[in-house]
């Protein structure tokens, strides 16, 4: 009987034991597992955080890429609206170069279509002073004369024919010229100005040609 129950106490208490031990290690586990879900979840912030300030130095460095390479963009195709400085010489070339303005005058015959006055410049002149007109054809005269004619008509100064030539006063002419088509003709007033040549001062547009019958 009391062997019985020694081995009665001796089972209990192993059992006790094992219970005790299985009681701890579940406990052991439990903890494991709980610092595991804490730390674990802890080291996963810091991975984000690192891959978003990743992330965000590579959209720096994106945006830093495209901003030098407008800028360089910019260095070589510079704006097409501002003027180089060879289109503005040209504009202020241009510019300087205005025609002269024409004021409209009485007619002095019926022959007249149109006549009218303009503050036009003296043409130069190879001559010297005192100054003698010379008429023949192929003179200085007539040369300088042409160059007059064709400031204020504007006709080609190689391509007109100069029909006539009138004297109207001291270092004065009346020249009557027409196109190489003869379909204008016109009557130019030149005076001679001293030292500076023959000026245009008065242009009358003709109806016809009343000096080609000279000629028929």
């Amino acid at each position: 009987m009391s062997s019985s129950r020694v081995n009665k106490y001796e089972k209990r208490r192993k059992n006790t034991k094992l219970l005790s031990m299985f009681t701890l290690l579940g406990s052991f586990l439990v903890i494991v597992l709980l610092g595991l879900l804490i730390f674990g979840g802890g080291n996963t912030e810091p991975e984000n955080s690192q891959t978003s300030e990743s992330s965000s130095q590579e959209e720096k460095s994106d945006s830093n890429s495209a901003s030098e390479e407008q800028d360089e963009s910019a260095e070589n195709n510079p704006d097409p609206e501002t003027d180089s400085p060879e289109e503005e010489s040209e504009s202020t070339g241009s510019s300087d170069t205005e025609e002269t303005e024409t004021e409209q005058v009485e007619p002095s015959d019926d022959n007249v279509a149109e006549a009218y006055t303009g503050d036009w410049e003296p043409v130069g002149t190879k001559q010297s002073e005192p100054h003698s007109i010379d008429y023949n054809e192929g003179s200085q005269d007539r040369e300088e004369m042409q160059k007059a004619v064709a400031k204020a008509t504007g006709l080609n100064e190689d391509h007109f024919t100069m029909w006539w030539i009138e004297r109207n006063g001291d270092g004065k002419v009346v020249n009557t010229v027409s196109d190489s088509d003869e379909t204008e003709t016109y009557r130019v007033y030149n005076k001679w100005v001293l030292n500076e040549g023959w000026q245009p001062v008065k242009v009358e547009k003709l109806k016809k040609n009343d000096q080609k019958w000279r000629f028929e």
